[in-house]
């Protein structure tokens, strides 16, 4: 059963805490179905079906089969206990939407970044975005049915990325697979404030 948070001046429950996190990547690496797979309510989604419009300016190289794209976001929410909501939003993946990104990663406390085994290069451009702005992040790798194999040793290799940055192998589809990488940043974010109040701790002692 959940707890709930209670004033200790009046005994009334109070309302839960929420916090922000961002489920990101490049086009078709399985935000939507990640956001559809974990959330508790009906998610809002803003996808719309691609068109000739598109040809030449969006890469389906390894995703032919895709049929419709988030022009906007995505946003669902799941309740972590009586004291925490978590609201997810997921980031349109095509370039000339990445506009967005600046408004919906205003107030995240983290992201999750998808990425796809077929496409690893294509994950550079949402690395740098969340990198540029300190925003801390955990890489989900979804193994799709038809994509390679790789271990999260080669990924952590294959991305550059920095020593002790999580990297998880994933299945956006499935709902315990999801929580797992949410999990994992919350763990990341902790571990995080952890060494910043070590530094800081630091600090204070070098200036006695």
């Amino acid at each position: 059963m959940a707890s709930e948070n209670f004033d200790s001046t009046t005994d009334t429950p109070l309302p839960p805490k929420s916090a922000k996190i961002l489920i990101s990547g490049g086009f078709g690496v399985g935000k939507t179905t990640m956001v559809s797979s974990i959330s508790e309510v009906p998610p809002l989604r803003t996808e719309e079906l691609l068109t000739d419009a598109g040809a030449g300016v969006d890469d389906l190289t390894g995703i032919d089969r895709k049929t419709t794209t988030t022009v906007a976001l995505d946003f669902g929410r799941i309740t972590i206990d009586g004291e925490l909501v978590v609201y997810l939003f997921g980031t349109p993946g095509q370039d000339r939407f990445w506009f967005l990104w600046d408004e919906l990663s205003r107030g995240a406390l983290g992201a999750v970044i998808l990425v796809d085994p077929r496409r690893l290069e294509n994950s550079f451009p949402a690395i740098d975005y969340f990198e540029r702005r300190a925003v801390p992040f955990v890489i989900g790798v979804n193994c799709f049915d038809t994509g390679p194999i790789y271990t999260t040793e080669e990924v952590h290799t294959a991305l550059d990325l920095d020593a002790g940055l999580p990297v998880l192998l994933c299945d956006a589809r499935r709902r315990d697979s999801a929580k797992d990488l949410l999990l994992t940043l919350v763990e990341h974010l902790m571990a995080q404030l952890e060494l910043r109040h070590q530094g800081a701790g630091d600090a204070s002692n070098q200036r006695r």
